[in-house]
């Protein structure tokens, strides 16, 4: 009878180590389905987001298109669809000041104007100057134009068209480490900074902060002048001329480079963010064409996150 109860006693133990391992299987594969079903949802909300974005991108490419001959003035929308909704801000990169073809007093000015002492104003403007002379040179085959010169056929150029330029610059950010530069003056002068440009700021859609930066800026008519510029008949001439000497520094470009800032959150609470740089060309195969597509992620630790997403 003793050997069969120990007998008996053994296949109890087994079965009991047999429901127990069928058990920590069961709750293994549990968290294993849970973790792969958190990991379909992301994906599915990063997709849903990616779609916003790009919906957002064709949105502002609608606007800009809509606006013919109008200045791209800034202005920000928000669309709203079943998977989510999209912020777009389209604003005129030709409001700014183009670091690639600034003349060095301008650049003087605006580092002034940031905060920066007059001599050293002076040193970091020209040493900028120098640092974009020196990456033009290197690249003096560069088959790409600048994105400022996009209406141009090709960068070799034509009998009737010369060739365009490389660009010294690619990303505002490649003058933060100019020696001399300090932090918190390429924090405050990236809203005002563009690679995308041209060699003057648009008075049509300059900000007031770039208008202020500028050399010999005359402040006592700029009132005069932001009343001027809301007219829907405005003639840049006569509205550059009220800004004095300083409207040597402006000029209204043939072709807006458009800066487009997207902020895309799903119903499901993801968030994505990205800043493109779209042009409308005429005679263009394409409605428009993306010069840089960049995810705002990929700014952090430069130092001018906070003033670009302010942008």
């Amino acid at each position: 009878m003793s050997g069969r109860h120990t007998q008996r006693g053994m296949v109890l133990l087994a079965v009991l180590w047999a429901i127990a391992l069928c058990a920590a299987l069961a709750m293994a594969t549990s968290t294993t389905f849970r973790s792969l079903a958190g990991i379909v949802r992301i994906d599915r909300e990063r997709v849903q987001a990616d779609g916003l974005l790009t919906a957002g991108l064709e949105a502002a490419a609608g606007i800009v298109a809509a606006l013919r001959d109008a200045p791209p003035a800034e202005r920000t929308t928000t669309l709203t669809f079943a998977t989510g909704s999209v912020q777009l801000t389209i604003s005129d990169e030709g409001g700014r000041i183009d670091i690639g073809k600034a003349p060095v007093e301008l650049l003087a000015s605006l580092l002034r104007y940031v905060g920066a002492e007059d001599d050293d104003a002076r040193i970091v403007s020209q040493r900028i100057v120098a640092l974009r002379d020196i990456a033009g040179q290197a690249r003096p085959n560069d088959p790409q134009p600048r994105p400022g010169d996009a209406a141009k056929p090709s960068a070799q150029g034509t009998p009737d068209q010369p060739a365009a330029a490389p660009a010294p610059f690619t990303d505002i950010g490649q003058i933060a480490d100019v020696p001399g530069m300090q932090p918190q003056w390429m924090a405050a002068m990236a809203p005002l900074i563009t690679v995308f440009g041209g060699d003057g700021v648009n008075p049509l859609t300059a900000p007031v902060a770039v208008l202020r930066a500028l050399p010999s800026f005359d402040a006592e008519h700029l009132d005069a002048f932001l009343d001027m510029r809301s007219s829907p008949f405005v003639d840049p001439e006569r509205l550059s001329f009220l800004l004095g000497p300083a409207q040597k520094y402006l000029k209204v470009p043939q072709t807006h480079v458009v800066a487009v800032d997207l902020v895309a959150g799903t119903t499901g609470g993801y968030t994505a963010a990205a800043r493109a740089f779209i042009v409308l060309l005429p005679d263009d195969k394409q409605p428009y064409r993306v010069l840089a597509w960049t995810p705002i992620s990929r700014f952090a630790g430069t130092g001018v996150v906070a003033s670009l997403e302010a942008r």
